[in-house]
């Protein structure tokens, strides 16, 4: 049976925390392509409050969820177990994106692993609804462990790299503006702050 409730309380904090993965759902404000993106590492997500989430932002193969979000903000968030509990668990709310040179980026960097090569930003998500349903037919998986690909291909892409990586970033799949041509590319902060 599906239930609202009011917050994200200890016992889906807990739940949150202990699923693998997770997905977000995005679309632009008039038309254009829906996009749902499935997230793993578990150290990329944290529950910030009672109605504050955030997740790390890794480079990808696009940058949809960014544009989005500077449309018109709306975002969806599930977890779902795949282990003896059934359940989904939805964040309904609107998020921005923190770019690693913004203020507030030092406050919430450190809620997330700091093992990942390639981080893009972090999407901070003000939840207006939280709902859980059955997951009733979601099928039973075992965990093996965590996939280190797209860390691994972010530590070995060589410094004059990132910056083409950011430009092929700059625009959604429908053309909506997504990454700003000075975006930092991963490394570009750090050389900032020690340069002054």
């Amino acid at each position: 049976m599906a239930k609202l409730y009011d917050a994200i309380d200890q016992r889906l904090r807990d739940f949150i925390e202990a699923q693998p993965m997770f997905f977000v759902a995005t679309a632009p404000r008039d038309g254009g392509h829906v996009n749902v993106s499935p997230k793993g590492y578990q150290d990329t997500f944290a529950v910030i409050d009672e109605r504050t989430v955030a997740y790390l932002d890794l480079y990808g193969s696009g940058a949809e969820t960014i544009a989005h979000l500077r449309d018109d903000g709306r975002v969806t968030v599930m977890f779902c177990s795949f282990a003896r509990q059934p359940k989904i668990l939805r964040l309904y709310g609107t998020g921005r994106v923190v770019r690693p040179d913004a203020d507030g980026w030092d406050a919430l960097i450190g809620r997330f692993g700091d093992g990942h090569a390639g981080t893009r930003a972090i999407v901070v998500i003000d939840v207006e609804r939280v709902a859980d349903s059955c997951g009733y037919s979601v099928p039973f998986m075992e965990v093996v462990g965590e996939r280190p690909l797209l860390d691994d291909q972010h530590r070995r892409r060589p410094a004059e790299q990132w910056p083409l990586r950011v430009r092929r970033n700059a625009e959604s799949i429908d053309g909506l503006p997504a990454l700003e041509p000075d975006h930092p590319a991963p490394g570009q902060r750090t050389m900032r702050s020690v340069n002054g």
